[in-house]
């Protein structure tokens, strides 16, 4: 992990994290006593939430890291101006295509995509969508929910794969088809995941979650035998999946910077990256992490949507808007585009 000055005494490195964070208790205990620094974690909502938390409080930072915000708020994150740069001596093991931020203020951890899920038991002998577009014909009202992008990053990330796959003319009418077909917008993941989702007792089989998740599913399964394969599965309808890209950084002010550098290297040694996928449902960032055994059912998407940083950066907020327009106000697409 690198020569680092010692310690003159214990430090205790603050780190503001989503509150999906999630490493082995064993690990972050031997960190702290092989470096010793105590890690204090401050849980700050979804990564929306706990992004804009750091961002109010620049003057006067709350932390020392920040982890957990994504490519669609990377833009924003860099535009605050609340990270410094630091180059870790880990970068050159991580995967090239994750390393979006050449200031190095914002390092990659981990990746992964926003996909959606659906209950195999409903759909067993119901046929499933075939087109992204087919989620908004009436064979399939009242079946999706879906997450605000207003205030979930998984949320937003699904908005950004209907403007990839629909391009600036056709996102808002598919998303004002949705709304007519009877989709369900809630806050964030948990709640669509956890309340909604028939597979939790709610009436909705087709959810937007993670392609780890039908992994996640099988891994936490209670049933007796263990089943072989998840009770849900992905539904990779082209493009209509969205890699997404979780960072960590270190907050300008912070008065523990070597703690914070050591932490940032730790995040990405082996041992942690290897602990990730089953901690966070994440793919690690480190190029030769292994993968457990159940990601077999954590498929990669063969048409994930992508956009730039900077369409992102240039385009998200007006987005946001028209989206909140057409599909919480109930205006009508063709008159949200035609103010632009």
């Amino acid at each position: 992990m690198g020569f680092y000055p010692a310690l003159a005494q214990q430090a205790t490195l603050t780190v503001l994290t989503h509150n999906s964070f999630s490493l082995d208790k064993n690990l972050i205990a031997s960190f702290e006593r092989e470096s010793g620094i105590k890690l204090r974690f401050l849980k700050g909502g979804d990564a929306g939430e706990m992004l804009n938390k750091a961002i109010l409080s620049k003057g006067a930072p709350i932390a020392d890291v920040i982890y957990g915000f994504d490519n669609t708020l990377l833009s924003r994150a860099l535009q605050a101006d609340i990270l410094q740069p630091y180059r870790s001596p880990e970068l050159s093991n991580l995967r090239p295509e994750l390393l979006l931020d050449q200031t190095f203020r914002a390092t990659p951890v981990d990746f992964g995509y926003v996909a959606l899920n659906y209950d195999r038991d409903y759909f067993k002998d119901r046929p499933l969508p075939q087109r992204f577009a087919d989620l908004a014909s009436p064979e399939f009202a009242g079946l999706l929910v879906v997450q605000n992008p207003a205030t979930s990053s998984p949320g937003l990330a699904f908005l950004l794969a209907t403007v990839a796959a629909f391009g600036e003319e056709g996102y808002l009418d598919f998303w004002e088809g949705l709304r007519k077909n009877g989709v369900r917008v809630v806050s964030g993941w948990s709640e669509a995941y956890y309340t909604h989702f028939t597979r939790a007792g709610g009436d909705r089989p087709l959810v937007v979650s993670y392609s780890t998740s039908p992994a996640a599913e099988l891994y936490y399964s209670e049933a007796k035998p263990k089943p072989s394969e998840p009770p849900t599965a992905n539904l990779f309808l082209p493009r209509s999946s969205f890699f997404q890209v979780e960072y960590v950084g270190i907050l300008k002010g912070t008065r523990n910077l070597r703690a914070a550098q050591r932490f940032v290297d730790w995040l990405l040694s082996k041992p942690v990256q290897e602990n990730i996928p089953t901690q966070m449902w994440v793919y690690p960032a480190r190029r030769e992490a292994r993968l457990p055994e159940v990601f077999r059912f954590a498929q990669v998407p063969p048409e994930p949507a992508r956009l730039t940083p900077q369409q992102i950066t240039n385009n998200r907020e007006r987005w946001i808007r028209e989206w909140t327009q057409v599909v919480v106000q109930g205006q009508a697409a063709e008159a949200v585009r035609a103010r632009r």
